[in-house]
């Protein structure tokens, strides 16, 4: 008897191991951390991309939008670290907010790295989809944040209340608003400008005041939402260092998912990619992004920004290769020091990158 019921605890043991593994229920909803408002192109694009992964999930996969850096108590720095620890599910993260971390990713912040180049656009296309992108994405994951894909914010064009700017002399003086990254201030400073760390909820307030004399950001993405002819009647379009965006999720999050679900989340963020880079280059492109945003029924109000600037009071200087050239070149110093610390293998990689679209 003791034989029998050996057998059949061993037979039960046996059918319990056939049984194929279940999945472990998926949250009832993931948060996605987004550190502008909804309505910017870094704002919509989030949206964009948990409305299809929703859409496309038939409800399973359920990605709610925080917008307003509203996860990261104001601090947008600490992002990377709640995602990796698990405090976050998703985000749609900025090169810049991360960089603190993961030195790499100042690559896209090496002033005139990419605006000196035949086609500044397929430049940043090739690194991303070549050797120096996979080296930025790994040395994300190898700090513990899977990447499912990337995007774009734009390049980051100036506005003064003085000007216009078109050389590095115009700088001289003037009081730059910027990020708190190192990279960034001393990329002023040797513009001669007088650069100064400030949140941007005091930037408005300084603008008004006279404490600082500009700004730098996207054009799509940031200024033309965020209307700011009204603190700024000057726009230089300088392209001095893009702003890529990562869609991360966190390791334990992104293994919960089953392999069908995994899939299906990448073929969104690929998606999101288009869409967010169609966002940010609309009406400065070779019409691509016209074409992709019409083409989905996704086309925003603004079309042409250069238009709107100027109907809005601003002057724009639109920057010649020649004059591009000579604030590349005030600028060398900055692009040689932050080689070394970046990684002279990368930088390398990205050249050759940019070079095989050229």
């Amino acid at each position: 008897m003791k034989a029998f019921y050996r057998w059949a605890v061993m037979a039960v043991c046996a059918c319990l191991l056939a049984l194929p593994a279940t999945a472990a229920p998926y949250k009832s909803e993931y948060k996605l951390s987004v550190v502008p408002g909804a309505t910017s192109g870094w704002g919509m694009t989030g949206t964009f991309f948990a409305d299809l992964v929703r859409e496309r999930s038939q409800g399973r996969i359920n990605i709610k939008v925080y917008h307003s850096s509203q996860l990261l108590a104001g601090k947008q720095t600490s992002e990377f670290l709640l995602l990796r620890n698990g405090a976050i599910d998703f985000a749609l993260a900025s090169t810049i907010n991360w960089s603190p971390q993961i030195k790499e990713l100042n690559l896209p912040a090496l002033p005139f790295f990419l605006a000196v180049q035949p086609d500044r656009y397929k430049a940043m296309d090739a690194i991303l989809a070549g050797k120096s992108g996979k080296m930025m994405t790994q040395a994300v994951e190898k700090k513990g944040v899977k990447i499912i894909g990337w995007t774009e914010n734009g390049f980051r064009e100036l506005t003064t209340s003085k000007g216009p700017i078109t050389r590095p002399e115009d700088l001289r003086g003037l009081k730059i608003r910027v990020v708190g990254s190192p990279i960034f201030i001393e990329t002023f400073r040797a513009l001669g400008a007088n650069p100064v760390n400030m949140n941007w909820s005091e930037a408005t307030t300084g603008f008004q005041q006279g404490v600082v004399d500009g700004q730098e950001n996207p054009t799509n993405g940031i200024n033309i939402p965020l209307k700011i002819w009204d603190y700024h009647t000057f726009h230089c379009d300088w392209h001095y260092i893009i702003d890529p965006l990562m869609l991360g999720v966190n390791p334990r999050v992104w293994k919960s998912f089953s392999p069908e679900d995994q899939k299906l989340l990448l073929e969104c963020a690929a998606e999101t990619e288009k869409y967010g880079k169609a966002l940010s280059r609309l009406g400065m492109d070779d019409g691509s992004a016209l074409a992709y945003l019409k083409s989905i029924g996704k086309l925003p109000e603004t079309t042409d920004p250069y238009a709107v600037m100027e109907a809005n009071g601003m002057t724009v200087s639109r920057l010649s290769n020649e004059q591009i050239a000579a604030l590349a070149k005030a600028t060398e110093g900055v692009r040689k020091d932050w080689t070394a610390k970046i990684g002279a293998d990368l930088v390398k990689a990205a050249e050759e990158d940019m070079a095989s679209v050229r």
